[in-house]
């Protein structure tokens, strides 16, 4: 892979950084990868080789490149923490993944040392990221270098990211209306980025299990004018955790001298998520877990994240207390209509078993134990 012709310059009114991607092993097609933002942000999009460098890593492990050359200079500090991710990546994978050499010019110093530090976090609307920003209000004064400044979107993810689907800028448009409410309330400025890395292999697996954390780091590497530090909330926490495109062992080693990552909140369960978010009216009215992308609706209700949201705020008493959702209870019937066994799902499940079972949804608990087999560990009863 060669990661050439580096610029900057506006496009259909939005800033942008862009750099052509050559494929030298694998037969797939050239294509240029970008990330933009709205004009009011453009002093902050920086051209920054690290970026794409870290966008294209795993396309690149995942194809077999034998090498990945960029025409630009890369920080050292990011290259030795590259070396660490290839090599998790490979053993996660059983070495499916190929470990491409990295050559580029080495950048002898911080890019911007005279820089004052911010901090940002993605702010996609799930419960993960929400609770990482109401996590960090409750912990810092407002002006600590740590406190979150910056929340930024991204398109080209779960909306825009899979080329077959389409761009859905309609979608992305109305998550940005109830985020800006979000933003508002916590005193964070929201910013807008759109991105399309995901584009150079959208396989869903590949996606899941190894690429998302990547990118989210290099959007977070394209605005190092801005930011010195950025927040990735946790998908897991500590005793669920398994391979995963975004990981504690793995979203660290994407920093630069010039940019920190951080895995946040890898101590919360997804229960402990939503009690803090259920604490926060702005956000838990506006939360956005759906991935179905519907016309009308935020959430739509009925696909197994949302099935397994609504769940999850059943067993805590708190799905009637929120407007993300029309429906105010689950039934049995909406839970066996998925396989909640694939991608790490059961673990959710599993960690409703207790709390369901303390408020006598005991059809719920039968319906989560016929769907995961039938067998639930002592643990978890």
């Amino acid at each position: 892979m060669i990661i050439a012709n580096l610029c900057r310059h506006d496009r259909d009114g939005l800033a942008r950084i862009s750099a052509d991607v050559r494929w030298e092993t694998t037969d797939q097609p050239d294509r240029t990868v970008y990330v933009e933002t709205l004009p009011a942000f453009a002093d902050a999009l920086t051209l920054n080789a690290d970026a794409f460098l870290v966008g294209c890593l795993v396309p690149a492990m995942f194809y077999q490149e034998h090498r990945i050359r960029v025409d630009g200079a890369v920080c050292p500090f990011l290259l030795e923490g590259l070396d660490t991710a290839m090599a998790l990546l490979r053993l996660w994978s059983g070495d499916r993944l190929g470990a491409p050499a990295i050559e580029a010019d080495c950048r002898p110093g911080p890019a911007f040392p005279a820089r004052s530090a911010r901090a940002g976090l993605f702010l996609s609307g799930g419960i993960d990221s929400l609770a990482a920003l109401r996590t960090n209000r409750l912990r810092y004064p407002i002006d600590h270098p740590a406190a979150v400044q910056d929340g930024l979107l991204v398109h080209g993810f779960d909306i825009g990211g899979v080329m077959a689907r389409g761009a859905k800028h309609h979608v992305f448009d109305r998550a940005l209306e109830h985020m800006a409410v979000v933003a508002e309330d916590a005193a964070v400025t929201l910013i807008p980025v759109y991105t399309n890395f995901r584009h150079l292999c959208d396989l869903r697996e590949l996606w899941l299990n190894s690429f998302f954390g990547a990118v989210l780091a290099a959007v977070g590497h394209a605005f190092v004018r801005r930011l010195d530090r950025v927040y990735i909330g946790s998908s897991y926490n500590l005793p669920h955790l398994h391979p995963c495109g975004s990981h504690p062992l793995l979203d660290p080693e994407y920093s630069s001298i010039d940019l920190a990552v951080r895995h946040k909140d890898a101590a919360m369960s997804r229960l402990d998520k939503h009690r803090v978010v259920a604490g926060w009216p702005a956000a838990f009215d506006h939360f956005r877990v759906c991935l179905a992308n519907v016309p009308d609706r935020l959430n739509c209700g009925v696909c197994e994240k949302c099935t397994r949201t609504r769940t999850e705020l059943v067993a805590l008493g708190l799905l009637d207390q929120t407007r993300a959702f029309v429906e105010n209870d689950v039934s049995p019937e909406e839970l066996l209509k998925y396989d909640i066994t694939i991608r790490g799902r059961d673990v959710f499940y599993r960690d409703m078993i207790r709390p369901l079972t303390d408020r006598g949804r005991l059809d719920l608990v039968q319906a989560i134990r016929r769907a995961l087999g039938g067998f639930i560990p002592e643990q978890d009863r």
